[in-house]
């Protein structure tokens, strides 16, 4: 819990709204409560309908709600969000009553309440599926300034401290993109960087990883990382950027001091990387899940990233605890 228990405290200087869309879950009720108690964000607005809310509440043990509840589909937002949905969606032909429909999903609804700043951040997914969750994202949301694309990382909260020191790493893509190219890499690694930036307030470090080192091998697989991270680096020469980063590297020598100066003497990550960049979704998935259950790392995520507002999926496996910190993520990345 080192992590979150960062999160927590920064979260609670921000003073953010968070809205929760899906609160015919009782996990969700009670960790909307529980936001609150820890002052994570200043208010958390639930959706349901009132037969929804009592009947979560009821199973959750919840008698005081600390929440904000709103029927979505009573309210008077709902017209006018099926207009600017409709807008949104013109050029795909969408008429107002398909909008309508559209804006019944409490997710959409609840990503266009974010859009439209009366929320700072969106975290759903216990019920939602993943893929309900990104096109509510990418549609209602959309990417931020500088981005083309979306993407998502994985907050690993180690159990033992990396070589290096640091007891949080982030790993991306973990969850979106399952084959990016080398200017989808440089996204990632970007987008990648702010998050970290946005939870730690510390220099991001960034690694490109790969099975070479800084030219030790030659296949046509390492190309579009070698790539992608002269691109990200010329990218940070040309806006300025406080980021450090290095690749083609291999695990090892991103995170460890002594092999970084024998197989990469001069790299900017001299092994200490903070952030890793895996070439496919197939590397950064299952390394993710090795740290996890062979290390006993926790593993927040995926969060998404690159998005204009803050929007979180969960897993539907998810515990209230587990809301709990995604939210506590959620309030940092608005903080910016």
């Amino acid at each position: 819990m080192y992590a979150i228990d960062l999160f927590v405290a920064k979260a609670r200087t921000a003073k953010k709204t968070l809205i929760l869309p899906e609160g015919h879950d009782p996990r969700v009720v009670t960790a909307a409560n529980k936001v609150i108690e820890n002052g994570v964000a200043a208010s958390v607005i639930v959706l349901g309908t009132e037969a929804e809310l009592s009947a979560s509440c009821q199973k959750a043990g919840i008698r005081d709600r600390l929440f904000t509840s709103l029927d979505h589909l009573k309210s008077d937002l709902f017209e006018p969000y099926a207009q600017q949905f409709a807008e949104l969606r013109k050029k795909k032909g969408i008429t107002l009553d398909e909008a309508r429909v559209a804006v019944k999903d409490r997710v959409f609804f609840g990503s266009l309440m974010t859009r439209n700043g009366l929320t700072d951040g969106l975290v759903a997914g216990s019920i939602a599926s993943t893929p309900d969750m990104l096109r509510a994202a990418f549609t209602c949301i959309g990417t931020a300034a500088g981005i083309k694309i979306a993407s998502s990382c994985f907050v690993m909260d180690l159990a033992t401290p990396a070589p290096a020191g640091d007891r949080v790493l982030l790993y991306a893509d973990c969850g979106v993109n399952p084959d990016p190219t080398a200017d989808e890499l440089v996204d990632i690694a970007y987008a990648t960087a702010s998050t970290y930036r946005s939870l730690l307030g510390q220099r991001p470090k960034v690694a490109f990883l790969s099975f070479s080192t800084a030219g030790s091998a030659k296949h046509p697989r390492l190309e579009k990382i070698v790539e992608a991270t002269a691109k990200f680096k010329a990218r940070i020469k040309a806006e300025n950027l406080d980021i450090s980063a290095d690749g083609e590297m291999q695990a090892d020598a991103a995170l460890v001091a002594d092999v970084a100066r024998s197989k990469a003497p001069g790299s900017q990550i001299a092994g200490d990387a903070n952030v890793l960049i895996f070439p496919d979704l197939n590397a950064g998935n299952i390394a993710y899940k090795l740290t996890q259950r062979l290390a006993g790392a926790g593993a927040y995520g995926p969060i998404l990233q690159g998005l204009a507002k803050p929007i979180n999926d969960l897993s539907r496996g998810c515990s209230s605890d587990d809301i709990f910190g995604v939210a506590a993520i959620t309030a940092c990345q608005a903080i910016g």
